[in-house]
């Protein structure tokens, strides 16, 4: 038995000497060096008692290091469990137990904090840090740059995402070989990635699209990344001229057209800029095009599947769709109360089968029963519709989901965090639009007695993510409810939609 996944994105590189990785100092790591240090990591894992089906749970900064992690994941057959830089002690507590993680792996600085939540987890506890420090790149370092591949199959899980439903718990997306690497191939043959492509990379590497779109497919392609650790508009517009493609959240498309030194010609070699993970407006998409010439190509995907549909290469990008399903994705539209498909143009509930989707919950079946059929259509909880040109057009959410700056966030979790509070009688969590980052969080709080504004705020500051925390809270006199007494949240977005 092979191990599909490692072959196709490292283990046929391992004598290229072509360039990968570009970092910012200057520095550069080709395929070769990165598949030897990939191998350090796989032998380090399986000394820290790591075996083939082990959860691998990691917050560390993003750097080369931290992808050659990943890769050695895979080589040692370890399911790979990246979680969000921003994720609090008590929210990694939840992720780290539940996953029932081997080790988990975090920045050096957050040892002493971290250490006892990891140990009531049972998990061993290493360290990583951006400039290669900490006891996990120690360990790595010591080891052999070969390391004999485990046997795994398409069939087996490869990595395991959290996401999270509107009742607040998390849940754990089971990604399997088949998964990641089928749509890595659909997207680099559709997206024309080649050899010869250099994507500039900002996006994090502890959610799909920056880790299992943007670089399996730099991977697969066998082509190069200029990889910065964050979005920053300088260091975006100093390495533009060495790339080829841009892969982005709207917030980095509005942040460069603010820039008066972005224009068409700083544009002008590059072969295509894409956009996903939240909503991009159709403004900035008619901005960018009038600025540059170039027309933003929007996809549309979500943890449980990575990408379903996506505007066309060649033919138009229509601003304000994701475009038609992808070639071995079947997409339908349903009634969500009875699930039968309704005909192009109407407004249902958006279901997908494909061998990019999930192979359900981790340790949740009847989670996994209720989202994801018999026939092995997902239930993706958006609502939208097929046009006449059979481009999918997202209109809304059946679950309260709300989509900031590229970041997943579930309104239950914050409301119980508010709901909790000294003076709070309930809340009501709501995303508002919001031009930079798609939506802003807003909650609207009914007071039982005194209600300090700003302990609410430092609540939310001590133990949720910063991403998660309310951009606004409004005190009320009440909720708006229909006639079965459930919240009426439409109505909160309709009054606070121009807030």
């Amino acid at each position: 038995m092979t191990n599909p996944l490692y072959s196709a994105l490292f283990g046929r590189h391992a004598d290229a000497e072509t360039p990968f990785l570009i970092l910012p100092d200057g520095a550069v790591w080709t395929h070769r060096a990165f598949v030897a240090r990939a191998a350090q990591f796989a032998h380090a894992l399986r000394q820290s008692g790591v075996a083939v089906g082990d959860r691998v749970a990691v917050q560390v900064a993003k750097s080369a290091d931290a992808l050659a992690l990943y890769a050695g994941c895979v080589q040692a057959g370890a399911v790979f469990l990246p979680l969000n830089t921003a994720y609090t002690g008590d929210e990694l507590g939840y992720f780290i137990g539940n996953s029932g993680a081997r080790v988990f792996i975090c920045d050096p600085k957050d040892v002493a904090a971290l250490h006892p939540m990891a140990a009531r987890a049972g998990a061993a506890l290493l360290s990583l840090s951006a400039e290669a420090t900490g006891t996990l790149a120690a360990l790595a370092d010591a080891q052999p740059t070969q390391f004999d591949t485990a046997a795994r199959s398409e069939d087996d899980l490869a990595a395991l995402l959290y996401t999270s439903g509107t009742t607040g718990r998390s849940k754990g997306a089971m990604l399997s070989q088949r998964n990641l690497l089928s749509n890595a191939r659909t997207l680099t043959e559709l997206w024309r990635f080649t050899s010869e492509d250099v994507l500039l990379h900002a996006l994090p590497i502890f959610h799909t699209h920056g880790l299992f779109v943007a670089t399996n497919i730099t991977l697969l392609a066998g082509g190069a990344m200029i990889l910065l650790p964050k979005f920053d508009l300088d260091a975006m517009i100093a390495h533009l001229p060495r790339a080829t493609a841009m892969m982005g959240v709207p917030t980095f498309y509005t942040r460069l057209l603010e820039d008066t030194r972005f224009d068409a010609d700083l544009a002008a070699h590059m072969r295509l800029f894409i956009s996903g993970s939240a909503p991009l407006l159709a403004s900035t998409h008619e901005a960018f095009a009038a600025r540059t010439g170039h027309r933003i190509l929007e996809r549309y995907g979500m943890t449980e599947t990575n990408m379903n549909t996506s505007n066309p290469y060649d033919g138009p990008r229509v601003a304000g769709t994701v475009g038609p399903p992808l070639p071995d994705v079947e997409l339908k539209v349903t009634d969500p109360a009875t699930g039968a498909a309704l005909p192009d143009g109407e407004i249902g509930q958006i279901e997908v089968r494909g061998p990019n989707v999930f192979m359900g919950y981790w340790q949740m079946p009847e989670k996994t029963a209720e989202e994801l059929r018999e026939d092995g259509f997902f239930i993706t909880g958006d609502l939208g519709f097929v046009d006449t040109q059979g481009y999918v057009q997202i209109v809304g959410r059946n679950k309260d989901l709300i989509i900031s700056g590229g970041y997943n966030i579930y309104p239950k979790e914050i409301e119980l965090l508010l709901d909790a509070q000294p003076g709070v009688l309930e809340s009501a969590v709501i995303g508002v639009p919001d031009a930079d980052f798609g939506e802003r969080v807003l909650a609207v709080v009914v007071a039982d007695g005194p209600l300090d504004v700003e302990a609410l705020k430092a609540a939310c500051t001590d133990r949720l993510a910063r991403f998660k925390h309310p951009r606004e809270i409004v005190v009320v006199d009440a909720l708006p409810r229909n006639t079965m007494g459930k919240v009426q949240k439409n109505v909160l977005r309709d009054q606070y939609g121009s807030a």
